[in-house]
């Protein structure tokens, strides 16, 4: 699915959507739907409020006005509500959060025996199931030390991919990889958003990496969004702070040593 097609019952829909942290106002009148099926990068520079957005799609942050609906549903604020509300995403951090002491097959298994009642012959089944996906179904015995970083990187989408979520985020998933790690991740994040059915929202500024396997590309920067569309669109386009972006420009709309954004009224 590609931006130009209608957007119908998304599966995040944020409608002036404001968000705050320590009174600082981040991100303000945020609008953005992401369409079932499709795989949509969120890019922007560092300090852009990238990972303040994710926070509030997993429900870590609350909206400080406007509304964000994942799934189908408004975030809970109930404890209870929340922990069930999380089980429909998988979310692949960029420290990978690996328990040490824990085996490859262990550490995907984490997810299913904490939240499931699932017996351990299953569980051991859609581990190495999960593996196989991700392409490690030999490293099941391994520790996370004993792992590439990009292998370690695949195992821990392994994990988030553990209870089946209908939704994945991604929080910048190429940190610390080289080129060819970061080849493979993402394109076993395209493969297995089509294969499996996902949504999947990246939350990156690694542009030349990404673009290629998202549908659709939003770009936010001085506390807005101020592109959506396609990755093609994204390239061609004439705004400043876009071009500044993508070109690496030191100099230009975007402010790396501005004052904090003021205080919310």
């Amino acid at each position: 699915m590609t931006a130009s097609q209608p957007i119908s019952a998304p599966v995040v829909d944020l409608q002036h959507v404001r968000l705050e942290r320590g009174g600082r106002v981040i991100l303000d009148d945020i609008h953005l739907q992401v369409p079932r099926g499709a795989v949509v990068a969120i890019l922007g520079p560092s300090g852009s409020g990238k990972s303040t957005l994710l926070a509030a799609l997993t429900g870590e942050l609350p909206v400080s006005s406007g509304d964000i609906r994942v799934l189908g549903q408004s975030i809970p604020t109930n404890a209870r509500d929340l922990l069930t509300f999380r089980k429909g995403m998988g979310v692949l951090l960029q420290g990978n959060g690996l328990l040490t002491d824990l085996t490859t097959a262990e550490n995907v298994a984490l997810p299913l025996s904490t939240h499931t009642n699932l017996p351990a012959p299953v569980i051991d089944q859609l581990v190495q199931m999960k593996l196989q996906a991700v392409g490690l179904s030999a490293v099941g015995d391994a520790y996370p030390r004993e792992l590439s970083g990009g292998m370690a990187r695949r195992v821990a989408l392994a994990r988030a991919l553990a209870l089946d979520p209908p939704l994945m985020i991604y929080d910048e998933p190429l940190t610390g990889l080289d080129p060819i790690a970061s080849g493979v991740v993402m394109s076993l994040v395209r493969r297995l958003n089509d294969t499996l059915g996902l949504t999947s929202i990246i939350v990156t500024h690694h542009v030349h990496e990404t673009l290629p396997i998202a549908d659709y590309a939003v770009m936010i920067a001085n506390g807005k969004i101020i592109f959506q569309g396609t990755p093609s669109e994204l390239q061609n386009s004439d705004d400043a702070l876009v071009k500044q972006f993508l070109n690496g420009e030191p100099e230009g709309p975007i402010k790396f040593d501005a004052e904090p954004r003021g205080a919310a009224a």
